[in-house]
């Protein structure tokens, strides 16, 4: 368990690639059951309160609520947009800008577990953007990838797999939307999160470097 920060009322840490965010009915292991674990093995009596996600198959910072308190208050910086989110990516092509804003309509669907850029607001349908900054360019087997730094203004399914795919540079190993490299899991990992403590209203910044592993070590 590779904690980064933990008081009484929260959690923050490193969700490891290919495990679950929060229990499911497969039953398989998760962060939710390893942090309370954690939790009795050092005689807390608290318990684990999920306040945002991340796919199993995508790695990086985390933070859990200790009580249903400190989970809605977070749970509402979200919603409010007083929650910073970083990811970095490394994407098949380059983008047309070094930097800039992508916005687009967004419809999921929950048979196919897959969200669609579409063209206008209907029902189901909703806002995602997002803005990134181009990092490093290098050359892979399947041709010219990026690494990208992504902040996150809305949290939807899929959000940065789906908006960047859409532009035909899908992530590397997501093979859902398009990639051919299957020598990775998808390259994305939750870089940093930064937002105000629920209680102590403390500035909370903190941030997790990216695996030292293909394909992010193609970058400097």
């Amino acid at each position: 368990m590779n904690i980064l920060f933990e008081d009484n009322n929260l959690i923050i840490c490193i969700k490891p690639i290919g495990i679950l965010s929060q229990r499911d009915e497969s039953g398989n292991e998760n962060m939710m059951d390893l942090l309370d674990k954690h939790f009795a093995d050092n005689n807390s009596k608290c318990k684990s309160y999920v306040v945002h996600r991340l796919d199993k198959s995508v790695g990086g910072i985390m933070v859990y609520a200790k009580d249903s308190k400190t989970a809605g208050k977070l749970s509402a910086a979200i919603s409010e947009r007083n929650f910073t989110k970083e990811y970095m990516a490394v994407v098949n092509g380059v983008p047309l800008e070094p930097s800039a804003t992508l916005k687009d309509f967004l419809f999921k669907d929950s048979r196919k577990n897959k969200s669609f850029v579409v063209k206008k607001m209907r029902k189901g349908v909703k806002e995602a953007s997002l803005e990134y900054k181009l990092l490093g360019t290098s050359e892979s087997k399947y041709g010219e990838i990026s690494l990208v730094r992504i902040l996150l203004h809305t949290g939807r399914t899929h959000q940065i797999r789906v908006q960047f795919a859409s532009r035909k540079m899908p992530l590397l190993g997501d093979g859902k939307y398009g990639s051919r490299d299957s020598n990775t899991d998808i390259a994305l990992w939750s870089y940093r999160l930064a937002f105000k403590h629920p209680v102590t209203n403390e500035m909370m910044d903190y941030s997790a470097n990216v695996p030292a592993a293909y394909p992010w070590n193609l970058f400097n």
